[in-house]
């Protein structure tokens, strides 16, 4: 068994992103109503945690503010600024599709900082790993805009926190988002210090981004890992994705310290993809990815909560990712899985293959 971190505050779910019609701003012919990132993904996954009793088993990390100079590590004093008047006066929009609302600048902030907090501890050997439960979300997010409902780049807040000021020396970012992980990959993609692969839906979010032949540039080049997958990828593909690039991807690359994007919007019930995952599929990608992680870094991993838009199926998705990253059961079972597990077309398909292996020379030209 091990000692998984948790991190958690009951701001997170205060973040209000007002009333949108999907993820679309409200107006003629569009009826208000609630915004597709809204907080009862994320307050429903932490209460079947408490609800099962698997809350006790996990270590509880109190998450801090991230203070200004590490935001700024990333972002741009400007951005900064315009994201803490927009909240301070009622809300706006940082960028692309980023609602904020009010107070919203004070909440991102804890939760970029509930990702400091996490890497904190694990460093510290506190806990074996994390997962951090925090909302807004971050992946999408550039350095001086929002994008994709995402205000600050968490990750990359608390991976540039890890390099500059822990010692770490090379960090991997696994992004299992059915979108692109387009903020993270653009902060490093001249930076060799940090491999970042993102398996995502074939131009869904941002479109134009996360090609197989986005590879990084200048000292980064090689550094970048993109799998495009066909719209209906099921089990199969993921499970290729990890077993023939991930993992050969990972361990040529021996990080010191590897995130995990973990959206859960793959799901086959989620409204904002098209894709099949299911609740023993993440299950099983956690099980590859720990075992690698105690194989190249003592175990070091840490989680950082994105997407999935399904209010009734990301709790049995996360609960099944929390049990293989602590090892232990809580007895709960996904009840939706028999319906997940038998929609047709799970099996690795043509189109599918032919996107890994465009991924695995990608591996062997740069990396091997």
């Amino acid at each position: 068994m091990k000692k998984t971190g948790f991190v958690y505050h009951e701001l997170y779910t205060w973040h209000d992103t007002g009333n949108y019609a999907g993820f679309m701003a409200p107006g003629f012919p569009l009826q208000p109503g609630m915004h597709n990132e809204h907080p009862e993904t994320k307050r429903r996954f932490k209460n079947l945690l408490d609800a099962s009793g698997f809350i006790d088993t996990l270590h509880l990390i109190k998450p801090r503010d991230a203070t200004e100079e590490e935001i700024l590590r990333f972002h741009t004093p400007d951005y900064l600024q315009r994201v803490k008047d927009m909240s301070a006066i009622g809300g706006g929009d940082a960028g692309e599709l980023t609602p904020v609302g009010h107070g919203s600048y004070e909440i991102a902030k804890l939760s970029a900082g509930g990702l400091i907090a996490a890497v904190d501890s694990v460093m510290a050997g506190e806990c074996d790993n994390a997962y951090v439960l925090n909302r807004p979300p971050g992946h999408h997010a550039d350095a001086d805009m929002g994008r994709g409902f995402c205000i600050f780049g968490n990750i990359v807040i608390a991976a540039k926190h890890a390099l500059e000021t822990m010692g770490v020396e090379r960090i991997a970012v696994v992004d299992w988002d059915v979108h692109h992980g387009n903020g993270t990959e653009t902060a490093f993609y001249d930076d060799p210090r940090v491999l970042t692969i993102s398996m995502h839906q074939d131009n869904w979010y941002p479109q134009g981004r996360g090609l197989v032949t986005d590879v990084g540039e200048g000292k980064g080049e090689g550094y970048a890992v993109n799998m495009p997958l066909p719209p209906g990828s099921g089990t199969g593909a993921y499970e290729a994705a990890f077993d023939r690039v991930v993992v050969p991807a990972l361990r040529a690359y021996k990080p010191d310290l590897i995130f995990v994007a973990s959206g859960f919007d793959a799901s086959a019930f989620d409204p904002l993809g098209r894709m099949m995952m299911h609740s023993a599929g993440y299950e099983s990608l956690t099980n590859k990815l720990m075992a690698l992680a105690d194989d190249l870094c003592e175990g070091r991993v840490v989680m950082a909560h994105e997407g999935g838009y399904s209010p009734y199926y990301v709790p049995f998705c996360g609960l099944a990712v929390l049990e293989a990253m602590s090892g232990q059961k809580s007895g709960v079972q996904d009840p939706y899985l028999d319906f997940a597990a038998g929609m047709g077309g799970h099996d690795l398909q043509p189109g599918q293959d032919q996107i890994l292996s465009q991924a695995e020379a990608v591996v062997r030209r740069y990396l091997l």
